[in-house]
């Protein structure tokens, strides 16, 4: 008998909607919302990015893990790994009493058929899901309707004998998901390309500008197995892992069309080349948010609230970075002192320590988080700048 699996919640909507609103909600930033997204106090000005935090993917699944908690009180569930890439809402999740098999102590072998397992929103990889399948686990998939999107186009990549070209970080849940999607279809292939030097130098190879020996070093890690770029680069498709830099995303797909029309002309660029709008909207809508605050107001600075492993957080903080000072936070507590905050720059891969990051007198803060960021920790970040901004009792210098 096939494992039963809930991909439209579990009917325990109203029974957790109070300790999701306690949890992650903010009236504060209800209000400011409500004031054209702008904060006042004392010498300080926060200015909200008009779209921010909790997408509707992150928000539903959520709501799903905490449902699953309800639903099945005398069982063990389990998370395949993060439900979305945020330490506090991992944490909150783990406080129910769900437990992750990617901690200590924890082994997909162990399951049985009375446990429930939970899929995170940026999906699992057809091998994981045959091994729970057959391990007759409850599903609780939470799979993003975007990602969806994504899997859908890259499999009909596959049917129709084209590799995927996916932009995206190869070592991500959710393009390692997608890749697999592309190789179950049809014995399909992939390859994923970080960004424009990346796509740069695959493009190169189609022209026949670039050795076999560089291409195979470059993404060793990066196609799939029996991956020949002679055999497996003359017809692509291309997609994207949902929370990259939009931009990046359309510049690379155009990279590779030029490529092909290039190395084949144009008569059979429809036949060897496809490109599908794979751009998840809620990523687009708060990169967009981002550039046209950043056009609208004057700011001295800012603050990018959300994971460090948050792709689209950090995509966030890049486009920030080259038009005024950014600092992108894990949490609130990165905000020590006036003249002491904790940050991973733009591009970086560590967190540093800034000094004299809060400029004296007026000051105008610009403020995003992530699409994984509940509006909870938004507040913390709020009441903390004004604690800082006016001296009060944690901001004197």
């Amino acid at each position: 008998m096939p494992p039963l699996i809930f991909r439209r919640g579990l009917d325990r909507k109203n029974e957790v909607a109070g300790v999701l609103a306690a949890s992650y909600h903010s009236d504060l930033v209800g209000a400011i919302k409500a004031s054209d997204f702008t904060f006042e106090s004392g010498r300080l000005t926060v200015h909200l990015a008009r779209e921010f935090g909790f997408c509707y993917g992150v928000d539903r699944a959520v709501d799903y893990a905490y449902q699953a908690r309800q639903r099945f009180p005398d069982r063990p569930v389990f998370l395949t790994g993060e439900i979305i890439h945020n330490p506090h809402v991992n944490q909150q999740i783990r406080a129910q009493g769900v437990r992750f098999l990617t901690d200590p102590g924890e082994s997909i072998d162990a399951l049985t058929p009375d446990d429930v397992v939970i899929l995170p929103a940026f999906g699992i990889t057809v091998e994981l899901l045959r091994t729970l399948v057959s391990r007759g686990c409850t599903l609780v998939d939470t799979t993003c309707g975007s990602v969806l999107n994504v899997w859908k186009n890259v499999k009909r990549y596959a049917e129709q004998g084209f590799t995927s070209v996916i932009h995206g970080k190869y070592w991500h849940e959710e393009t390692r998901a997608t890749a697999s999607q592309a190789q179950e279809a049809g014995n399909g292939h992939y390859l994923v390309v970080l960004d424009r030097a990346e796509a740069a130098l695959a493009c190169d190879y189609i022209r026949g500008r670039e050795s076999r020996d560089r291409f195979m070093q470059t993404f060793e890690r990066a196609v799939s197995p029996g991956f020949d770029p002679d055999l497996h680069l003359t017809r692509i498709g291309c997609a994207n892992q949902t929370t990259m830099l939009s931009s990046e995303s359309l510049e690379i797909g155009e990279m590779f069309r030029q490529a092909m029309r290039d190395r084949y002309g144009d008569d059979e660029l429809d036949t060897r080349f496809k490109a599908f709008d794979t751009i998840c909207s809620a990523t687009q809508d708060r990169q967009d948010a981002i550039v046209d605050l950043l056009a609208s107001r004057r700011l001295d600075l800012m603050i990018v609230l959300g994971g460090y492993n948050s792709s689209n957080t950090c995509n966030l903080a890049r486009i920030c970075a080259d038009r005024l000072p950014t600092y992108h936070i894990a949490d609130p507590d990165r905000l020590v002192s006036p003249t002491e905050i904790h940050h991973k720059p733009a591009g970086g891969k560590h967190e540093v320590v800034k000094h004299g990051w809060l400029p004296p007198g007026p000051v105008a803060v610009g403020l995003t988080s992530g699409a994984s960021t509940p509006d909870n920790l938004v507040e913390r970040v709020i009441r903390r700048l004004e604690t800082l901004a006016n001296g009060g009792a944690e901001g004197e210098s």
